[in-house]
């Protein structure tokens, strides 16, 4: 059955509600937590109160919030085993929002639940039931941190959003792993019944190094309209605030990278993704 995403609903007038966002590449190392972090940060200094939901069994996301589960039923874990509800599970983080933390028991999905439609749509359906279950929840945004590979958690991430949001580092590898994510979307388009929008974007950009041109001129060539303007600098700030259990904005506010990350939202907002 088809299923029209939040955006052709938003367009058609249908609906009034907070956008999805899945930060995903098949490739690790180039800025996804930082990303859905850094991005959390500028929405709420904007005024929203974003949920963050870290799908990677690696946890990173929950490391830099401060609090990770002792038991996996309070992760996105008991969300799987259907013993919670992602608003029982949802933590709140000054500054950022609300987070959905990780386990490393979510390495699990994959083998104990299989990958038929039920368990592909259930991240979909369990943020449906957060949006009706309270009022004003429908008007929150949601930025899902991925694991850098497709698997049942990855799936669930793509199948729930209305954006994918592709960071890509400025190397050659990183274009390649780009080139891979479009296949991906392009297998998993028909399954979906629907094209997924998707935006990409460039991070550890070094405007010294003639290989961040190069990469960003073969992104554009290649997708175009779908490539953001924005680029992530390599930035000092960026790369130490995860350690200090902070987004760019709370560790320096007036570094760049802080700077390119109010540019990069501004871009996903006037596109009406924020």
């Amino acid at each position: 059955m088809y299923i029209s995403s939040k955006s052709e609903q938003i367009t058609a007038g249908t609906l009034q509600c907070g956008m999805r966002i899945t930060v995903f590449n098949q490739k690790g190392g180039v800025g996804k937590t930082t990303t859905t972090l850094n991005l959390a940060a500028a929405a709420c200094r904007n005024g929203g109160q974003p949920l963050l939901l870290d799908l990677d069994p690696q946890c990173h996301l929950t490391y830099i919030h401060g609090t990770i589960p002792r038991d996996s039923a309070r992760s996105l874990f008991g969300f799987y085993q259907s013993l919670h509800a992602l608003d029982e599970l949802a933590i709140p983080w000054e500054g950022i929002g609300r987070l959905v933390p990780s386990h490393q028991q979510l390495i699990k999905v994959d083998s104990i639940f299989g990958k038929g439609p039920a368990v592909l749509n259930k991240l979909r359906l369990g943020l449906d039931a957060m949006d009706d279950s309270i009022p004003g929840n429908a008007a929150q945004n949601t930025l899902i941190d991925c694991c850098p590979y497709v698997g049942v958690l990855a799936l669930n991430a793509i199948f729930a959003c209305d954006l994918v949001l592709i960071p890509i580092s400025t190397d050659y590898l990183s274009l390649l792993a780009a080139e891979q994510m479009t296949r991906t979307l392009a297998i998993l388009e028909p399954v979906m019944k629907r094209r997924v929008e998707r935006r990409y974007f460039l991070t550890r950009y070094d405007r010294r190094r003639k290989m961040s041109k190069d990469v960003q001129n073969k992104l554009l060539e290649r997708y175009a309209d779908e490539v953001c303007r924005t680029v992530i600098s390599e930035n000092v700030a960026i790369a130490e605030s995860p350690s200090l259990n902070r987004d760019v904005f709370s560790h320096n506010a007036s570094s760049v990278g802080a700077k390119d990350y109010t540019l990069l939202f501004e871009e996903l907002r006037r596109q009406k993704f924020l």
